[in-house]
């Protein structure tokens, strides 16, 4: 190792850009009035351990291309920088000087560019206090290489992000640039001199493999640096990435001491390249050294007393793996990460990114995933995190400092992150957590690759740092999805956070039930009493036995009455929470269960019903008494359309229905269309099936699809009619393209619930099924006799065989068949094989399987 480096005071090395014409002198000889204290030295520091400023001397002769630029020159070199021959040969002695890793005797203070100038209310230091702000020039050399690329396909970790954003400050005003001679204002960002980290406080992350690897990249040529680069997770080197590198977690390591020794209010440090993907062996996803975890430690280890515990808050769309692995079992280090997940299909791909990575040993419950299942969230979402999720915890921790991973790649416009964070959200989140720690927040800058996003993302957060009140918040709404995430890291975060509410209930095993079983049993209950409804057999693989108890048919549901089929979800349940517990409370709790007001009104028209529950979540014989998540929307689906086939094919198609009406309640209604669409008989013109109604919310708009009939779109647009909630993005203003006839004749709703919808539109339902049963008995043939019925269409099964308790049949039941509109036909024999397990040749169905 290296020997540390022993400061003194002619080796003080100026930043590459000097902040106007300001000296560099040591903050802790400023006085509150911002006059030097006299007597006392000028940049005079004692002897570091951790802070040795190494002297680099500048390459010779760069040039790098991109997009056909000169950057040698654009990038502003290094001018600035210390080049004495001296300096050159006491840096090349002490490459081979083991370093030291002795912790100081006092931790040291660093080189702050400081305005001297009178605070504007000197018993308010807080509020006088100045942003520090962190920029080196020298980051930028980090590029891919010339021949990696075409004009047209830069890396996304472009050098110019930096630029970006540090041009965009300069151009507000916060922060002289180095081309200005005037003096700094008053209300500007005083400058931090970025450094060059050392190999000791690198390794305090870092194995000392990973920190030898990088150093030795500045001897390789460019072909061995691509060849390593393509052995390794997503990066890319080059012969100035371990200066740029180093200079990166020195500048994160200056912010945070900056802060916490009181130099400055709050920092924020351009640097790159970014560092939460690094591990403690290997760099991966653009990062080379982990700049945050090297930071905290350091002054975790300088400032013992006064930096004990430390917020990391990572608000990158990728989630930040190293950090996370960095500090996974510390109990002193909180680590909160909101980002993108996709049931870990989106980078860095790994399931440690869950919200169920919760720490371990003596950190658990210090690691906080907020892991978004899709691209897509907004400020509304982030928002809704931090007051629900974030700040609650991070005011229990109570963090001696904050530090922020600033990702920006979450912003609107950057095509990697796809999401909606406006600059106004990143301010909003900003300033929530300068309530923390005293106000001693650090921005480091991770990634973010849309130049104008980021820039604009990161004036917004370095205004409100400079104590500038962040910007209105053009949409606060949260997603359905946001939401969703929001209460699933909750109930698995309250089990170490006392602020977390509700509380996660004891429940006693086998002697508790789910309440949507116990609903299903009621409503079943109801039906069966009221209308004499029995269960239909449903007896098929791959079918789940839960759905047996789920389809429910009134008594003549296979003689000559118009048939109305229901597919819904379970029925809603409402209730307002006790006050101080958050309990639900029986005496408190409402179900609603609209679905059963149309089946009343059809049994009173003479229709025969066949009721179809689908549920969420089909419950295991044990149950852990544990919040589950609904089933698999694929697997629902595929169970929805396999049932809804073996109902048609056993019990509407083989008998005698006049007529059929669909109607689907919520996603179960995709199985109904699914079935239209892959069964022929349901859409000839001499088919049963008259119209397909269905209540649309939350679910996506389903289209019918055949691949044998180019035309089906058009049967489907001319038999059905679509509610579809007034807030559903069928009708969002930006869609350009014309709804097609295939996803059916669809009607836009006044509400956005499917319970209302249901009550709204229910007049217009019925007119229409009255008017059709209606016009079928104004146009049938009544001279058509028995034989014509035996002829088309499978005689009805005996009612012995389908009802067991036929001599039991209630007194409305037998009314409403009495004013059935036809006469049924005769029944079956007794002797026919029972139903479901014959097979069945129809006129309109040649090709019938057998069940």
């Amino acid at each position: 190792m290296e020997e540390d480096y022993q400061m003194i005071d002619e080796d003080v090395v100026d930043t590459t850009e000097v902040n106007g014409n300001n000296g560099t002198v040591d903050p802790s000889v400023i006085t509150l009035d911002g006059s030097v204290q006299s007597g006392l030295p000028i940049r005079k520091e004692p002897p570091l351990a951790f802070n040795q400023p190494p002297l680099v001397h500048p390459p010779q002769q760069m040039s790098y291309e991109i997009l056909g630029k000169d950057l040698t020159a654009d990038y502003g070199g290094f001018a600035s920088s210390s080049s004495s021959a001296e300096h050159y040969a006491q840096e090349d002695e002490l490459m081979d000087v083991e370093d030291s890793s002795s912790p100081p005797a006092r931790a040291p203070s660093p080189y702050v560019e400081i305005i001297k100038q009178e605070p504007r209310f000197p018993p308010l230091p807080y509020a006088s206090g100045k942003t520090g702000l962190v920029y080196d020039a020298q980051m930028r050399f980090h590029v891919e290489p010339p021949n990696a690329y075409l004009p047209e396909d830069i890396h996304p970790e472009d050098p110019r992000r930096i630029w970006a954003i540090f041009d965009e400050i300069r151009k507000a005003g916060l922060v002289q640039g180095p081309e200005e001679d005037e003096d700094a204002k008053d209300y500007q960002c005083c400058r931090i001199s970025a450094r060059h980290a050392t190999r000791p406080e690198i390794c305090l992350i870092h194995t000392e493999d990973h920190y030898n690897f990088i150093k030795k990249l500045q001897d390789y040529d460019q072909k061995t640096l691509s060849e390593l680069a393509g052995e390794r997770d997503s990066i890319y080197f080059h012969h100035y990435t371990f200066n740029a590198a180093t200079l990166a977690a020195g500048g994160a390591i200056e912010a945070c001491r900056a802060v916490v020794m009181g130099s400055v209010r709050n920092a924020i440090a351009i640097i790159r390249p970014p560092g939460h993907h690094a591990e403690s062996d290997a760099p991966s996803g653009f990062c080379i050294f982990n700049n945050v975890p090297i930071a905290t430690e350091v002054c975790r280890t300088q400032f013992q007393n006064t930096c004990r515990k430390v917020l990391i808050l990572d608000w990158d769309v990728h989630h930040g793996n190293g950090i996370q692995h960095a500090f996974y079992d510390n109990p002193n280090v909180l680590y909160v990460s909101l980002h993108v997940y996709k049931d870990a299909t989106f980078y860095p791909n790994s399931t440690d990114a869950d919200h169920l990575h919760c720490g371990e040993g003596p950190g658990l419950g210090k690691n906080v995933n907020i892991p978004w299942k899709d691209h897509g969230m907004g400020d509304g979402d982030y928002i809704h995190a931090f007051t629900e999720v974030i700040m609650p915890i991070a005011q229990e921790f109570d963090p001696d400092l904050v530090i922020i991973s600033a990702g920006f790649d979450a912003a609107d416009g950057d095509m990697l992150g796809g999401c909606h964070v406006s600059p106004a959200g990143y301010a909003h989140m900003t300033h929530m957590l300068m309530r923390l720690a005293g106000g001693k927040v650090v921005v480091c800058l991770e990634g973010g690759y849309n130049l104008r996003s980021i820039a604009k993302s990161a004036l917004a957060v370095t205004k409100t740092l400079m104590m500038e009140p962040p910007e209105r918040l053009e949409d606060s709404e949260v997603s359905s999805k946001g939401a969703e995430v929001v209460q699933m890291v909750k109930r698995e975060q309250r089990k170490y956070w006392k602020c977390l509410y509700p509380k996660a209930a004891d429940l006693i095993p086998g002697a508790t039930h789910r309440l949507h079983d116990v609903l299903r049993n009621w409503q079943s209950g109801v039906l069966r009493q009221e209308y004499n409804m029995t269960d239909l057999l449903i007896k098929k693989r791959f079918i789940s036995a839960s759905f047996e108890d789920q389809v429910l048919a009134t008594p003549y549901f296979m003689d000559a009455h118009p048939l109305l089929v229901i597919f819904h979800d379970p029925p809603d349940v409402t209730h307002i929470p006790n006050a101080t517990s958050g309990k639900l409370e029986i005496h408190n709790t409402w179900v609603t269960d609209i679905t059963k007001t149309y089946i009343d009104w059809a049994v009173k028209n003479g229709f025969q019903v066949i009721d179809v529950n689908i549920p969420k979540y089909v419950t295991k014989q044990e149950d852990d008494g544990q919040y589950v998540e609904v089933d698999d929307h694929d697997t629902r689906a595929s169970q929805s359309r396999e049932l809804a086939t073996y109902i048609w094919e056993n019990y509407i198609e083989p008998h005698n229905a006049t007529q059929v009406f669909f109607m689907g309640i919520g996603a179960a209604y995709t199985a109904l269309v699914d079935l239209l669409g892959a069964t022929e008989s349901c859409t000839e013109p001499d088919s049963i099936v008259k119209y397909m109604i269905a209540f649309v919310s939350e679910s996506g708009v389903q289209s019918i699809k055949r691949a044998t009939d180019d035309n089906i779109g058009n049967w489907y647009f001319n038999h059905s009619l679509i509610f579809v909630a007034e807030n559903h993005h069928v009708w969002a203003p930006e869609r350009t393209r014309r709804l097609r006839r295939k996803y059916g004749q669809l009607r836009k709703s006044s509400s956005t619930h499917l319970e209302q919808m249901l009550l709204i539109h229910r007049k217009q339902v019925t007119d229409l099924l009255l008017a059709e049963k209606e016009a079928w008995e104004e146009t049938s043939d009544d001279s058509r006799g028995v034989e014509e019925y035996q002829y088309t269409r499978s005689p009805p099964r005996p009612r012995s065989t389908i009802t067991p308790n036929a001599q039991q049949e209630s007194k409305t039941s037998r009314e409403m068949s009495a004013s059935a509109p036809l006469k049924s036909p005769p029944l079956r024999s007794p002797q026919m094989p029972p139903l479901g397990l014959f097979t069945v040749s129809h006129s309109r169905s040649p090709d019938k399987r057998g069940y």
